[in-house]
């Protein structure tokens, strides 16, 4: 049984947040993020999963997003779909030697207390940047399904066949891995592109029988998907997280008054034709995580404006801003991503705002630190533990107290034990542990997360490195479930390092 280890932990003036959603996208198209390179081989593409996993934890994540289907491809072995050429060179070739990358990355997430969210890309099924595309590709498969726009071949979400078959291959993935939840970014009806025109004329003949226009028929096929995987994600497995990220702007108020404060802005409703706030508003997902790409001094699109208005439409799901990273320090016409204070004061203010957290695009971007933003997400803003929030509507029930808490001393420090609770009224057992550590003259508070001396992901043992020789602490150890309700704690436990001995006070 493996043990975890201590993080020291020291006081600050602003209480940071016990809850708060913390992630990253990981994009596997075009190796943005991982792997590397498509010419790995398994054994390199597993050492920098790994290696990734620990960058991001030690900046302070609690959750990540991994592209497992980038472009009518797989990036699992349990799949109709043919293996992605950006994990084995060409579209199809299975890896050699063999193995899982999901069900490898799912483990070595969850052995870092890291919630994984497996993304999907929902419409592409061959990209602009595409080599090999396999006679297992749907496209290929069936060509009367899709649409060629703009260099990509897409899916007609005007077709009943297409939208099952997106919701069968989304069904899938939650049955047959162990991933906490299950995503979509914001790609549906594509981006205008000049001199393109969607071919989808005859699907609307004869499926759009009653609307008025096509825009308000494309964005009925996107509602009808949407609630489609929504039911088919909740008979399999209704506790599994199920969240989408859109275009940041739903509408602009220049066209509806109920639109953001930004003008003149590409809109999800109006140009993707994706109704993302009626989503949200109807319960079909769990969270929404706008791609908030805009700095705050953008003019048209104010990075303040769109946190307000999604704040003010969340309808009570978990909200995360998506964080344009990738635009630190980047030339281009807004100068305001030069201000090394930009992403610092972006995530400044959607705590004010009482959002769930944030999501930041992408990994590369992050390891590149430009401006060294990441130093300050690490260093201030994410530099104690935060649980993920909760989801009252899936699960409230909090799981029972950890037993028999001791602790023994060690030569490393001080080694504390207990026993596995039983399973709650709702049969679900402890997913992980929370110890805290308070000294006597302090008062316990379980709201505190500098109070959060470590978590431990893996058995029922944790050890204190920093315990110091003569002076006393105090205890206690919550179990957490698989949604991240917390119990009561076992404790206190008070002990004092007295002569190379533990004595209980």
């Amino acid at each position: 049984m493996e043990s975890c280890i201590a993080q020291s932990a020291e006081t600050e003036e602003i209480l940071p947040p016990k809850r708060e959603f913390r992630a990253v996208w990981i994009a596997t198209v075009d190796n943005i993020d991982w792997p590397s390179s498509k010419n790995l081989i398994p054994g390199e593409q597993q050492e920098e999963f790994s290696a990734l996993l620990d960058f991001h934890k030690k900046v302070g994540m609690n959750a990540v997003f991994v592209q497992v289907r980038a472009a009518g491809d797989a990036f699992y072995a349990k799949s109709t779909e043919p293996w992605s050429e950006w994990l084995t060179g060409r579209q199809g070739r299975q890896p050699d030697p063999m193995w899982d990358p999901l069900d490898f990355m799912v483990n070595e997430a969850h052995k870092r207390g890291l919630e994984f969210h497996a993304w999907l890309n929902l419409n592409r099924l061959v990209h602009k940047s595409s080599t090999s595309v396999s006679a297992e590709n749907i496209s290929k498969i069936h060509p009367e399904w899709i649409l060629s726009y703009d260099g990509y071949k897409l899916f007609n979400f005007g077709i009943p066949e297409v939208r099952q078959f997106i919701t069968d291959m989304t069904v899938n993935v939650a049955k047959n891995y162990d991933v906490d939840g299950i995503h979509f970014d914001d790609y549906f009806y594509p981006y205008a592109a000049p001199g393109q025109v969607i071919q989808d004329e005859a699907t609307f003949q004869k499926y759009g029988e009653g609307f008025a226009n096509k825009a308000d028929w494309r964005r009925h096929n996107i509602d009808l998907l949407v609630k489609q995987i929504h039911d088919g994600l909740e008979a399999v497995k209704p506790r599994l997280k199920f969240g989408i990220s859109p275009f940041g702007v739903w509408r602009n108020k220049d066209r509806d008054a109920e639109g953001s404060k930004t003008y003149g802005a590409l809109a999800s409703y109006d140009d993707l034709f994706a109704d993302s706030r009626r989503w949200i508003k109807e319960g079909w997902i769990d969270y929404i995580a706008p791609q908030v790409y805009f700095s705050s001094g953008f003019s048209r699109v104010p990075y303040k404006n769109l946190v307000d208005w999604w704040t003010e439409n969340s309808y009570e799901r978990h909200l995360y801003i998506g964080m344009g990273a990738y635009r630190v320090g980047y030339k281009d016409k807004d100068k305001h991503w030069s201000n090394p204070l930009e992403i610092p004061n972006q995530v400044r203010y959607l705590r004010e705002s009482e959002t769930d957290g944030a999501i930041f695009f992408s990994s590369r971007s992050l390891r590149g630190n430009s401006l060294g933003f990441v130093d300050s997400l690490r260093r201030d803003f994410f530099r104690y533990p935060s649980l993920v929030p909760t989801m009252p509507w899936k699960d409230r029930i909090a799981p029972l107290s950890p037993r028999s808490l001791k602790a023994t001393l060690l030569s490393k420090g001080i080694e504390l034990t207990w026993e596995r609770p039983d399973p709650a009224s709702d049969g679900d057992r402890a997913w992980y542990y929370v110890i805290y550590r308070f000294a006597p003259d302090e008062k316990a508070s379980a709201h505190d997360p500098r109070r959060i001396l470590g978590m431990c992901y893996e058995g029922e043992k944790f050890i204190d490195l920093t315990a110091e020789s003569g002076k006393r602490y105090i205890y206690y150890v919550t179990a957490v479930d698989r949604l991240h309700n917390e119990g009561r704690p076992i404790g206190p436990l008070k002990v004092e390092v007295h002569d190379q001995k533990l004595v209980r006070f």
